[in-house]
């Protein structure tokens, strides 16, 4: 009972708005201003800024339990990834379209997503201390293995496979099964602003489970576990379950979060392309104000919020200003790069 005390304490003292917060949002506020003054098309740009936060908000909501169970940042999220994208390859080799395929590509990537959390939880357990490297390492193996994977899966569908008839495409399209169907659920416009209401609230209700989740007795658990290992121990919390519990709850989230993200793209992305995909959800919860030993949802919010729309709206903003098509290409990797740059900075455990 102390501990809850002591906890709720500490949560009143982590203020996820800080003045990097403060002055971000500034920022993006200026931004918005001289979008107009330019005559920039400035609801097209927040319509852009909302999808995107729509298909990024579960990956970053991903790297929450890691952070809380003392792990810190899952660099290891494209592990959940590839499980979805396994389960939503399924769906699509048979045929399901609509919110019912949706749904089957999450319950069939569920099953996938616990059994390697829970191996990749095991890792982990026997590597404290290099977690974040060990993550990172098992990424990039497990992307390059996966590689092999998807030339030999026994996949028939010729919107998978190659014309030449073995390996499954770099790029499946999803225009005939499940393309924007959240995005087009419950969809509406406000003064121009195009509003994905579906994705919206899909990823409020994981949030909402997710804030419930932390608030219960099995969450408290695993945030003593990773507050203090050793007082944990004294309680008689089993640190490793709960270390292997936060990497099968991230799993879990990966999967289901790159299923959100392809309905809204409209494509799934194999092979290398979801290598990288775990370095903007860690830059966005460290620019929300988060450190690799404390998170909250309100840094999860926050920094999506700031991170995808810092990149959406800047980089237009800066090819109307040079006048030069041709640099597009390259000021979205400086621009993209230099955010998690700035955010990758942060991971000391303090407070940005």
């Amino acid at each position: 009972m102390m501990y809850v005390k002591s906890m709720k304490l500490k949560n009143r003292q982590h203020r996820w708005l800080g003045m990097s917060q403060i002055i971000m949002i500034v920022f993006l506020l200026g931004l918005l201003l001289l979008s107009s003054i330019l005559h920039m098309d400035t609801s097209t740009l927040i319509s852009d800024s909302i999808i995107r936060i729509g298909m990024q908000a579960v990956f970053v909501l991903a790297m929450l339990p890691t952070i809380q169970s003392g792990i810190g940042l899952n660099f290891g999220l494209p592990l959940g990834i590839l499980c979805g994208l396994l389960g939503g390859l399924i769906t699509v080799e048979n045929n399901m379209t609509g919110l019912g395929g949706l749904f089957a590509a999450i319950l069939i990537s569920l099953p996938l997503a616990v059994g390697v959390g829970i191996l990749y939880g095991w890792v982990l357990n026997h590597m404290r201390g290099s977690e974040m490297m060990v993550g990172n390492y098992l990424n990039f193996s497990i992307i390059s293995l996966m590689c092999i994977g998807w030339m030999v899966l026994p996949f028939t569908n010729k919107n998978i496979i190659w014309a030449m008839g073995s390996g499954v495409r770099s790029t499946i399209t999803l225009e005939s099964n499940y393309e924007h169907i959240l995005d087009n659920l419950f969809c509406i416009k406000i003064a121009g602003i195009t509003i994905p209401t579906g994705t919206l609230l899909a990823i409020a209700v994981l949030c909402v489970f997710m804030f419930l989740f932390l608030r219960s007795k099995l969450g408290v658990m695993m945030r003593c576990s990773g507050e203090n290992a050793v007082f944990g121990a004294s309680l008689g919390i089993n640190n490793n379950s709960m270390r292997i519990l936060s990497t099968v709850l991230s799993t879990v989230l990966g999967a289901v979060g790159i299923i959100i993200y392809s309905q809204s793209y409209g494509f799934y992305q194999l092979y290398t392309a979801p290598q990288m995909m775990a370095y903007p959800a860690i830059a966005a919860i460290l620019i929300g104000g988060a450190t690799t030993r404390r998170a909250d949802i309100g840094n999860v919010i926050l920094g999506v919020i700031l991170y995808q729309s810092l990149l959406t709206i800047a980089l237009p903003i800066t090819s109307e200003l040079l006048d030069n098509s041709s640099l597009s290409e390259i000021l979205r990797t400086i621009i993209s790069n230099g955010i998690i740059l700035y955010a990758l900075t942060k991971m000391v455990g303090r407070k940005v």
